[in-house]
């Protein structure tokens, strides 16, 4: 399930709350490439790595707090909370960026069979830059209690796809998506602009 969230809704996040990031220069980030399977292109398109920003957002933080750092930097749109779909799926229309709100989960990047797939533990604060094409899906949810914002470049829609036959077209789209010309996090500096 997701929702979308009305323009009063992101208004109120933006004056709610701002952000504690963790500086630039003490940012620990994983940068995983991950190959293709089957029908799943993971990042073997664009060559993009999965990025995952350890600790971006100092706890405690909130949804709300996130949403508005977010809008404030201005390259992504918030369109929902929730935790991760349990079933593996991508998206080919649009990178999306996780940010963890509230939580600690196992995640599985890349698909379950892949041999190269990617199972990180991410908690509170952490952000996910997931490339268009990457397989994801929830594995566990360890403390019962994890949910994500999920943001998208600003006038992308989002889509799901499953690796399944007839989703050759979408696939072959993701070749012209356009990467980030600023970070989701930073803006002007940040992981995405180094890869």
């Amino acid at each position: 399930m997701r929702s979308v969230y009305s323009l009063s809704q992101l208004l109120t996040t933006m004056v709610t709350s701002q952000a504690s990031i963790t500086p630039l220069k003490d940012l620990r980030v994983s940068s995983h490439q991950i190959p293709a399977l089957g029908r799943i292109p993971n990042t073997s398109i664009q060559k993009k790595p999965l990025l995952v920003y350890h600790s971006a957002f100092h706890p405690p933080t909130s949804a709300a707090t996130i949403e508005s750092h977010l809008l404030a930097v201005g390259v992504v749109e918030p369109q929902w909370r929730y935790t991760m779909y349990s079933i593996s799926h991508f998206h080919s229309t649009a990178h999306e960026v996780l940010a963890v709100a509230s939580g600690k989960a196992k995640l599985c990047f890349g698909g379950e069979e892949n041999p190269d797939r990617v199972e990180p533990t991410v908690e509170q604060g952490d952000v996910l830059v997931v490339p268009a094409g990457v397989s994801h899906r929830l594995l566990d949810d360890l403390d019962g209690g994890f949910t994500m914002v999920g943001s998208y470049p600003k006038g992308k829609p989002w889509d799901l796809c499953y690796g399944k036959e007839g989703e050759k077209d979408k696939i072959r789209g993701i070749e012209n998506l356009l990467w980030f010309s600023s970070d989701p996090i930073y803006g002007q500096e940040g992981p995405t602009l180094n890869v």
